[in-house]
């Protein structure tokens, strides 16, 4: 271990004796050694403290949605964790979870795939085709999961913004972060029902609805003072643009990759 006098870090000599932490970096004087303390300790602080961190985070998300967005977006971020890692750790945890609770990938391609082969035992060979393809890319988006969520998060954005327009006076970075909050909503909505998922067939579309009607509540709050009418509308047209452009998007690769194969 280096000198306890000296940051392990940046190699700074700290001013004061029992100087606790580095006056260039920040990080703690003298570097703790990692065993099951520090381990220990580094949980508890990052996941489970009831006033700092992951479960911190999205306890407020969750509960005050709306205020903690405008929170975060005024500055106040000092205890909660990154809304792109909170996405990171959801997908990650969604992905095990649709193995353990359904044994399958988080994208199902197997509707796609039983059109296929009906099309295929129909002898028309065009819907095989364009069937074959989809369920290609529903299995190209479930093995690329994460990356595929945080690419679609600036098209959401965008779709969000246009909604909305000059109200709350919002640019496009703070309409990403927002997008961002509302993706990680709805990946705790996705944990949270894969019990129903394993029961019941439809519960992905259950799923959708609540992280709808959680964006709604979310907006509402966020944009207080202003008339939630008006809120709940521009809320359903944002998530309505970006599901249509979503299904476009799907169509036009589907067709290109059939006619080019």
């Amino acid at each position: 271990m280096d000198d306890a006098r000296d940051c392990s870090n940046c190699g700074r000599t700290t001013d004061v004796p029992g100087q606790k932490f580095c006056p260039d970096c920040g990080q703690p004087t003298p570097a703790h050694r990692i065993d099951w303390h520090f381990l220990g300790h580094e949980l508890e602080h990052s996941v489970l403290h009831m006033d700092r961190g992951i479960f911190y985070t999205l306890k407020n998300l969750m509960f005050r949605p709306g205020y903690f967005v405008r929170d975060y977006i005024e500055g106040r971020r000092a205890n909660h964790a990154k809304p792109f890692l909170l996405i990171m750790m959801m997908a990650a945890l969604i992905i095990v979870l649709s193995k353990w609770f359904l044994g399958r990938d988080v994208v199902d391609a197997v509707a796609a795939t039983a059109k296929a082969e009906a099309a295929r035992a129909a002898g028309d060979l065009g819907a095989e085709r364009i069937a074959t393809v989809y369920a290609s890319l529903n299995a190209f988006m479930s093995r690329h999961f994460a990356a595929t969520t945080l690419a679609l998060i600036p098209v959401e954005a965008v779709m969000f913004r246009l909604a909305f327009g000059k109200v709350g006076r919002l640019n496009y970075p703070e309409w990403l972060l927002i997008t961002a909050f509302l993706t990680v909503q709805t990946f705790v909505l996705w944990v949270l029902s894969f019990p129903l998922q394993r029961i019941h067939a439809g519960g992905m579309n259950w799923v959708l609805l609540a992280s709808i009607a959680y964006g709604v509540f979310t907006l509402i709050q966020l944009f207080s003072g202003y008339p939630r009418w008006k809120t709940v509308l521009r809320t359903l047209a944002g998530f309505g643009l970006f599901m249509l452009v979503q299904a476009v998007v799907m169509l036009l690769v589907t067709i290109w990759v059939v006619v080019n194969s």
